[in-house]
């Protein structure tokens, strides 16, 4: 299958719309970017080198991925030896500040985009600028534009889109669901071909016994990507991108944005959305979802290869359908920056890394696993009739309709806390939707007043 990384233009024109924001930390001490001349790629020749690596690759697919791209770098380089630390994106994000600010920080670390956590730390001074490296390894021939945008923040991390590059990433990333082919057939249903469709499947999935949508919340974040396809049917796909970026005169508490909140809780009220989804973990959810649970899994294409493991062809993959004659754009983009830490001592070496476990042959290393690349593999293709060869399909006709819209939580610094905790609240109906959005708002007009 041919495929081009087209990615997400309408973040990239957004993100150069983003003007002056305040983001947490210290500009003291920034790193600058290593001039061409003294940069090595001859890793070899580094001497001993032990590379500490922080990454949230920690499920099936993806820990496969990585342990072969690992094992592969230091049989290259004997005299590299990777010392990896994997946990899941929560604890990731909970704990990777406190060690990028201590004595001896790790080497690479996968960082969250948006002013949350890369601006921050950029700010803060804690990642290297990457741009010589960029073209010693021809990174911007590597990726579109887009991709390297959102990657990039002004040196005082107070512009998303615009200035340095501090990481380059190496999976793309769908937000939709996933779905139980045989339990559609034995409940008389299709794969949905409009919004309309789905919504009123899910009252018969209920109706017939079976869970509709197979949702754990206790991590907090899952709420964030099922709330945003719900406001990506009560919103306009420009109205989306330009609150995000922070585009325009604009506010969380619209008719659109309570209408999604007001849809969120209906359904876990009816019980659309897993009883007790608070107190129900995201990995154990999507477990049960690949033993049988359900018949819908709302989440990311990071999860195609541990489903297709334990599913088979059994289970599909489609982004969120749109309303008839309507666009049908969703959330997504690109996984999580790799980024090289301004206080390493074994940059070049760091770097060779980065470029290698995002080439094309790593690509082949994501697509055997299961898994979506950002760039084009060289020679791997998904089995036909498999959930990730409708991924790719979609990655593809996404990209080419600029139909990819960007992470909520990429909004603002607090963002992801905030709502976080809000919806996870709407869930529990332990707040109104009304409140809901004005709290989140609240967030975002702060944001906006900063600036």
């Amino acid at each position: 299958m041919k495929r081009t990384v087209l990615a997400v233009a309408g973040i990239a024109a957004a993100s150069m719309a983003l003007a002056s924001a305040c983001a947490p930390g210290s500009n003291t001490e920034q790193p600058k970017d290593k001039p061409k001349s003294s940069i090595s790629t001859d890793v070899a020749k580094a001497g001993d080198v032990t590379l500490t690596v922080w990454d949230q690759e920690v499920r099936g697919s993806q820990n496969k991925a990585m342990t072969k791209l690992n094992e592969e770098f230091q049989e290259k380089y004997p005299n590299v030896k990777i010392k990896r630390v994997s946990k899941e994106f929560g604890n990731l994000k909970d704990t990777l500040k406190l060690a990028l600010s201590g004595k001896k920080p790790p080497d690479v670390v996968q960082a969250n985009q948006g002013y949350g956590d890369m601006g921050a730390f950029v700010e803060a001074g804690y990642l290297a600028p990457l741009d010589s490296y960029a073209d010693v390894y021809d990174w911007r021939d590597r990726y579109s534009k887009t991709l390297l945008e959102l990657n990039s923040f002004s040196e005082d991390g107070k512009n998303f889109g615009k200035g340095n590059l501090y990481g380059v990433s190496q999976t793309g990333e769908i937000v939709g669901l996933f779905y139980n082919k045989k339990k559609l057939d034995q409940l008389g249903l299709e794969e949905p071909k409009t919004w309309a469709d789905f919504t009123a499947q899910l009252k018969t999935i209920k109706s017939k016994g079976e869970q509709p949508i197979v949702f754990g919340n206790k991590d907090q974040y899952p709420a964030i990507h099922t709330y945003g396809m719900l406001q990506n049917r009560s919103s306009s796909k420009q109205d989306v991108v330009d609150t995000v970026f922070s585009r325009g005169d604009k506010s969380w508490d619209t008719p659109a944005n309570e209408k999604a909140a007001a849809t969120m809780q209906d359904w876990a009220k009816k019980g659309y959305l897993s009883k007790g989804a608070n107190g129900y973990g995201y990995d154990q959810a999507a477990a049960d979802f690949g033993k049988g649970k359900g018949v819908y899994l709302n989440t990311g294409t990071w999860l195609a290869g541990d489903l297709m493991d334990s599913m088979g062809k059994n289970v599909g993959f489609m982004a969120p359908p749109a309303a008839a004659g309507g666009d049908p754009y969703t959330t997504g983009g690109q996984g999580l920056s790799w980024s090289i830490t301004g206080k390493s001592k074994n940059q070049d070496v760091a770097a060779a890394y980065l470029d290698f476990i995002t080439n094309s042959h790593a690509a082949d290393v994501v697509t055997e696993s299961g898994g979506l690349p950002a760039m084009p593999p060289k020679s791997a293709e998904p089995e036909s009739g498999t959930a990730l060869a409708q991924i790719f399909s979609e990655w593809e006709s996404l990209n080419e309709s600029n139909n990819l819209v960007p992470y909520l939580d990429y909004t603002t610094p607090d963002f992801y806390d905030t709502m976080a905790a809000e919806l996870q609240k709407l869930v529990g109906s332990q707040t109104t939707p009304k409140s809901c959005v004005q709290t989140i708002d609240e967030d975002y007009a702060k944001f906006q007043e900063s600036k």
